[in-house]
């Protein structure tokens, strides 16, 4: 049994995101991108709350020049890392992600895996107006989600439990409005009885209500899809993608 501390349930909270993301979908949306928005080697990506990279990498790998964001270390470093051993281009930057301001103009800017969820309204509408700033003329910006209202209505469940490996997970959830949103306590816990707990917040928005957002930012909401460039996106479906293009 492994010391317990704060990378040892950091690991273990990854693994679970692989299952709730796995691989291949990652693959797939990356493999959607490239011709959907026409991205060529040398353009230029912005990759919003990043991650550890799943889309910057995989890009980066088709020659496409991304900048990472992410308000956390340990992605951040993880990026940087493979790009350095890789030479990929890649540049990760760590910062607060509502006040950043690109110095570059982008072709496309992504924000994947419910990340735009994690802002109130104030915060999603200055987010919206700087990634509309930054981008070229007839850029793009593609939003992955699953906490949209008419997402999030239907799948509403007060708790849930996973295993990964040898800790449980256990989610404690509540549906609150003013503002409208999800907040989750989750407690990971070993055979062993130490534990650790994370707390977040998922703001709900719906179709409607980011499409205003994104018109008061200047981009103009052009499809969502369920299946990346492949499904329009249908009501009650666990995924949405939304495609919105710089006015």
């Amino acid at each position: 049994m492994p010391n317990i501390n704060d990378s040892y349930f950091d690991g273990a909270y990854k693994e679970l995101w692989r299952t709730i993301i796995p691989d291949v979908l990652t693959v797939k949306e990356v493999e959607f991108m490239i011709p959907y928005f026409n991205l060529k080697s040398g353009q230029k990506v912005l990759d919003l709350m990043c991650g550890y990279g799943r889309h910057s990498i995989g890009l980066a790998k088709k020659g496409i020049e991304v900048t990472a964001v992410d308000n956390l270390d340990a992605y951040i470093n993880e990026i940087n890392n493979i790009a350095a051993k890789e030479h990929l281009p890649v540049k990760a930057i760590k910062t607060d992600i509502i006040n950043y301001q690109p110095a570059d103009k982008y072709e496309l800017a992504i924000c994947m895996g419910n990340s735009f969820n994690f802002f109130d309204e104030a915060d999603a509408l200055k987010l919206l107006t700087t990634i509309s700033s930054c981008l070229q003329a007839g850029g793009y910006l593609l939003i992955n989600s699953w906490s949209i209202a008419e997402i999030a209505y239907k799948s509403f469940s007060s708790s849930n439990s996973s295993q990964v490996g040898d800790v449980q997970f256990q989610n404690e959830l509540k549906f609150l409005l003013h503002p409208t949103r999800i907040e989750t306590e989750s407690t990971m816990t070993t055979p062993d009885g130490n534990s650790e707990i994370k707390n977040g917040i998922d703001y709900i928005y719906s179709l409607n209500e980011m499409e205003k957002m994104m018109n008061a930012a200047g981009l103009s909401l052009k499809e969502v899809y369920s299946i990346p460039g492949r499904k329009k996106f249908t009501l009650g479906e666990p995924r949405a993608y939304l495609v919105a293009e710089k006015k």
